[in-house]
């Protein structure tokens, strides 16, 4: 009977392949879970409406919406879509993108055979005159095993990467967005405060005018008439710091836009009213920061990179197998390469465990260990720093509101008192400096209410960012509001 003999070279080769493209072999390290991370149930801020419905935190990602729509502003607008399609840094932060996808590309390659190829061409003699040619070709191949995942590891930290990246546009569009929109909010107001001072401007010269003529006929003091011109300057002196603001706010604009500071002057010169905001605004429930917030979803992912180079750095501490084969030819002419009958070859398993590294291996594990627990810890503040962001914008753009309301009440009564200050003063009744303390207080409500009325739009904006820029559309009674 005749016995054939295997040999146990090709088995071990099966059994390796089997383990790895078949069973996948195993992956050593932590594996990674999403943190489970408690959120409140609602927000503490004033001007919230109980929330109806329990936090849930949830993994899926949301657009960034285009929030700036509800200023219903087509200029801003216009800004916005320009800013996202020149922006520099959004431009930055794409092409990381795509060098993130790269680099998963170069480390998924090493899941794959490496085959390289060489020729050469060597002509050599001796010093009395004999000489030959030697012509070589070959393919050498490599195959390394991940039978315990380092290189798995590697691609999953990779991919990680990859999120981490894209949670980066979304951070740099949010962010980008938001200041745009403050920094048109910005102009209008800087824009309508020159419009006012200018009208208050008109108003104190035509009194200053007429304490002149009272004071020229003698029937007031000097006193008088100097506290009006002095008046009359210090508003005046109003106009020219509003206009640098108003100029260096388009420079800003301009910027943003990756445009030259003077392309927008001829568009933005122009004042316009301040966008009024929107009546409702639903700022949904504290979970859905964790879905909403590119910081805190970049955070998450550079925590699943962190714990995946820990299985990689483990790794190191196992053997490394691989498959190798060559195969090659060589002649003394180009013609003898085609015969492949004395083309050498080889194949065979290779075996490499580190014997004696000094504690190299198991330092890089503590190494990327401390990197997990940092960004685990860097999560949890991305998280607290959301909450902190929201419940902050919360409390100013229900506070700045109540302050509006004072305001508006503020400039109505001090309108009153310069029109019945004034009757007064042309009846004799009264003296200028009663009208021109009358005219001050109003100017000076006035441009307070300007300003009140931008800062609630522009927390608003912060608002918006706070909210991650955007949020899916529910229905009412599912979600919390804000009302101004």
């Amino acid at each position: 009977m005749n016995r054939i003999f295997v040999s146990p070279i090709p088995l071990l080769l099966l059994a390796l392949v089997i383990a790895v493209v078949g069973g996948g072999g195993c992956m050593v390290g932590p594996d990674f879970e999403t943190p489970d991370r408690p959120m409140p149930r609602g927000w503490v801020g004033p001007s919230t409406q109980p929330a109806t419905r329990a936090s849930v935190t949830t993994d899926a990602a949301t657009d960034v919406a285009t929030w700036w729509e509800n200023f219903n502003d087509p200029v801003l607008d216009s800004l916005v879509d320009r800013a996202i399609g020149q922006n520099y840094d959004l431009a930055i932060a794409a092409s990381r993108l795509r060098q993130a996808r790269a680099a998963r590309t170069i480390a998924s390659a090493q899941l794959w055979p490496q085959v390289d190829s060489s020729a050469s061409y060597d002509r050599a003699g001796t010093l009395g005159g004999g000489s030959s040619s030697l012509f070589r070709a070959g393919l050498d191949a490599a195959w390394e095993l991940d039978i315990f995942g380092g290189v798995r590891r590697s691609v999953e930290a990779a991919n990680a990467d990859i999120t981490s990246a894209r949670e980066d546009v979304r951070d740099v569009l949010v962010t980008l967005t938001s200041e745009v929109a403050l920094n048109y909010l910005d102009l209008r107001g800087f824009q309508r405060q020159i419009v006012i001072a200018r009208q208050n401007l008109g108003t104190q010269e035509g009194t200053a005018d007429l304490v002149r003529r009272r004071r020229e006929a003698g029937f007031i003091r000097q006193l008088d008439l100097t506290s009006a011109e002095a008046q009359v300057a210090a508003t005046r002196s109003q106009i020219p710091r509003l206009e640098q603001s108003e100029r260096q706010t388009i420079y800003n604009i301009a910027l943003l836009l990756g445009v030259e500071p003077a392309v927008l002057v001829n568009e933005l010169e122009q004042d316009a009213p301040i966008p009024v905001v929107p009546a409702d605004v639903p700022i949904g429930l504290p979970s859905d920061l964790l879905r909403r917030r590119p910081d805190i979803r970049r955070a998450e992912a550079n925590l699943h990179g962190a714990t995946a180079r820990v299985g990689v750095a483990t790794a190191d501490l196992f053997p490394r197998f691989s498959l190798t084969g060559a195969i090659g030819v060589a002649g003394t002419s180009l013609k003898s390469l085609g015969n492949v009958n004395n083309a050498p070859w080889s194949i065979g398993p290779s075996v490499s465990w580190p014997v004696f590294t000094a504690g190299s291996i198991r330092a890089n594990i503590a190494v990327q260990t401390e990197s997990q627990e940092q960004a685990a810890m860097f999560y949890e503040q991305s998280v607290l720093t959301a909450l902190r962001d929201v419940e902050s914008s919360l409390v100013a753009y229900a506070r700045e509101q109540q302050r509006r309301v004072s305001l508006r009440e503020a400039v109505d009564l001090n309108r009153e008192r310069v029109q019945i200050a004034q009757k007064l003063y042309v009846g004799g009744e009264t003296d200028s400096l009663n009208v021109l303390d009358a005219q001050r207080s109003l100017f000076a409500a006035e441009d307070a209410l300007v300003q009140s009325d931008t800062t609630v739009a522009t927390n608003l904006v912060s608002l918006y960012k706070a909210l991650g820029g955007g949020w899916e559309a529910v229905a009412p009674e599912q979600a919390a509001t804000t009302r101004p």
